[in-house]
């Protein structure tokens, strides 16, 4: 037989609050709740425990090691528990009334627009939410279950993500710049004497280096129209997505470093369902218009 549960998720919420806010009244403030409420709550997880996990330092509540360790399980029985309320409501709906989609800053934004307005077409009061991410940003909203389906450049750990398309990451700097001046075949050391125009990872929980920050000199840039803005007017040098890249080039307003090597990097680009198990009908008419627009046989 199952054994009885003797901690209530209320109890583990106390728990969570108090070392989130580090003490008993901030917790109260947090949940709503009275001081004493909040005091119960934990000396009655401790009794049932047969363990502390807090002593107390001056008017400070401090975890003890045992408080810690069930704190990081607690956090995450948490996030289950929510994330089966999510799923039930979920399943009570027939259609979605928003879908929210992260975008990873790789998949240009025209392409993203074209789907949504093919999306819109099929249903037309589901709202879309659509968050632009750079790198592990795109996979905190993944893992933190803030969007329901995403275009990544890496699937995290526990998901499944679809191929969509390889992306292209071009080395470029306008024809003044002093790196089209050399006459020869640039270098990686040359790199490091000139300023690096680079697009910052929007995560806040892991960050990424995707290995092209090579300069000692970096601007940096929270979107990629800005990075190639400032390429555009001789103010450094970057790696882009081939996509935005296209008329720049066609005018010569910017042009290809000659690089030694290196010169183009590829990231390939995968679709991946927060819950397969729980996405609605919209989310996944979403997902297969995505799938449909970007996959080799229609790219652009």
């Amino acid at each position: 037989m199952p054994k009885d549960i003797k901690v209530t998720l209320d109890q583990w919420r106390a728990l969570i609050a108090v070392i989130e806010c580090g003490g008993y009244a901030h917790a109260a403030e947090k949940l709503g709740k009275s001081q004493s409420t909040v005091s119960y709550a934990i000396s009655q997880l401790e009794q049932a425990l047969q363990v502390a996990v807090f002593k107390i330092e001056g008017r400070r509540a401090i975890a003890t090691a045992a408080g810690e360790s069930l704190y990081r399980r607690a956090r995450h029985l948490l996030d289950e528990a929510e994330s089966l309320e999510d799923a039930a409501a979920r399943m009570g709906q027939k259609i979605e009334p928003e879908v929210r989609l992260a975008a990873d800053l790789l998949a240009p934004a025209g392409e993203i627009l074209h789907c949504l307005q093919e999306f819109t077409q099929q249903y037309p009061t589901t709202r879309a939410d659509v968050l632009e991410s750079v790198l592990s940003g795109t996979e905190d909203a993944l893992v933190q279950r803030q969007v329901d389906l995403a275009i990544i450049g890496r699937v995290p750990a526990g998901f499944i993500g679809d191929y969509l398309r390889t992306v292209s990451l071009i080395g470029v700097a306008a024809p003044s710049h002093p790196l089209h001046q050399l006459g020869r075949e640039v270098t990686q050391e040359d790199l490091r004497h000139h300023r690096q125009l680079i697009v910052r990872d929007s995560g806040i929980h892991r960050r990424y280096s995707a290995g092209w920050q090579e300069a000692e000199q970096r601007w940096t840039f929270t979107h990629i129209s800005t990075s190639l803005a400032a390429v555009r007017s001789g103010l450094g040098y970057a790696w882009l997505p081939e996509g935005y890249l296209e008329q720049d080039l066609a005018s010569g307003a910017i042009k290809r470093l000659p690089m030694e090597q290196g010169g183009e990097r590829v990231v390939t680009l995968y679709l991946v369902l927060a819950d397969r198990d729980i996405a609605g009908p919209a989310t996944r008419a979403l997902a297969q218009i995505i799938k449909a627009h970007f996959s080799p046989v229609s790219a652009r």
